[in-house]
């Protein structure tokens, strides 16, 4: 959607266009006018606040602390802006909106492309911007306004963040289609500890789950092979050479194809994962956006049941 200029304050969108071309001249081309007209903007700012807002490098401009404030700042003005107006085209019947959306890797080629897929079918005016993260991305990118909806592993409640939708996710091992571990009655920890384990890296919560409840395993076990790439482990788990700790929602594509089982694992201590849908819970959402997160829970449920419908 493009942004009335009169509603941008002038003086953010030339401090966000230096910051992003890295020089004044370079902004001056990107918005069409003075170089001088934006360095005196900047001055003026920098005069008032009566602190720099710029390094003035010999190759360019930088941040200062300061700028960095401001330029969230300008961020956060953009993004209210945008709901602003998505709910100004409602109010005159246009169904047109925005609706950002942060997912995990695993999720790209999981309950994805069909919500892309359903979202331009039944709301053919709104755009997607879809971004890739961690649990932690989540919750910080929620809180600070750059993205509308979330979905991602083990998030909770709480002052900053509504959850419209979550699920237990039980810890089980995927093992290839015929393999022996799957054909075991009851398995445990101890079972996949003899087969060689493809284990995600620290940079993925399951991964400080195991090392915090059952570091024993990443230590018994047959050398493993440690990746932060899930699309490595599912090719080594559909080859057979490996198996690994995870959930049915990593795994659902395979699962749905026949290429992978998973196999729930039976030892008491073990904690489920959660997988959830959610939103800031300081930043109410515009209609539109409301009703394309409603698609995608409805969406991301949906899956999440085809999977285990097929998985049992």
């Amino acid at each position: 959607m493009n942004l009335p200029v009169s509603l941008h304050p002038k003086s953010l969108r030339y401090l966000a266009a230096v910051a992003q071309l890295g020089s004044v001249q370079a902004a001056a081309r990107e918005v069409a006018i003075s170089a001088s007209a934006i360095d005196r903007q900047i001055l003026l700012l920098e005069e008032e606040l009566g602190v720099p807002l710029f390094e003035r490098l010999p190759r360019g401009m930088r941040l200062t602390a300061a700028g960095e404030l401001l330029m969230a700042l300008s961020q956060r003005w953009k993004s209210d802006l945008n709901r602003a107006l998505s709910d100004i085209k409602q109010l005159q019947g246009v169904s047109h909106g925005q609706l950002r959306l942060l997912v995990m890797d695993s999720h790209v080629n999981g309950f994805l492309p069909a919500f892309v897929h359903a979202v331009g079918q039944a709301h053919p005016g709104v755009s997607l911007e879809v971004d890739v993260g961690s649990p932690d991305d989540a919750v910080r990118r929620l809180a600070d306004g750059s993205v509308d909806v979330a979905v991602a592993f083990n998030l909770r409640a709480q002052r900053e963040l509504h959850l419209l939708w979550s699920a237990e996710l039980p810890l089980g091992c995927a093992v290839a289609a015929g393999h022996p571990l799957g054909q075991l009655p009851a398995p445990g920890l101890k079972d996949v500890a003899q087969w060689p384990l493809a284990v995600q890296s620290r940079a993925l919560s399951i991964r400080r789950y195991l090392e915090r409840r059952h570091g024993w395993l990443l230590h018994e076990a047959r050398p493993p092979v440690v990746t932060n790439s899930l699309q490595l482990v599912k090719l080594l788990v559909v080859s057979g050479t490996h198996v690994a700790l995870t959930s049915e929602f990593d795994m659902g594509p395979e699962i749905l194809a026949g290429t992978v089982r998973f196999v729930p694992l039976r030892d008491r201590n073990l904690q489920p994962q959660t997988v959830g849908v959610a939103i800031s819970a300081s930043r109410p959402l515009p209609r539109m956006a409301r009703i394309v997160a409603e698609l995608l829970t409805a969406q991301v449920a949906g899956w999440l049941a085809a999977v285990r419908a097929t998985g049992s």
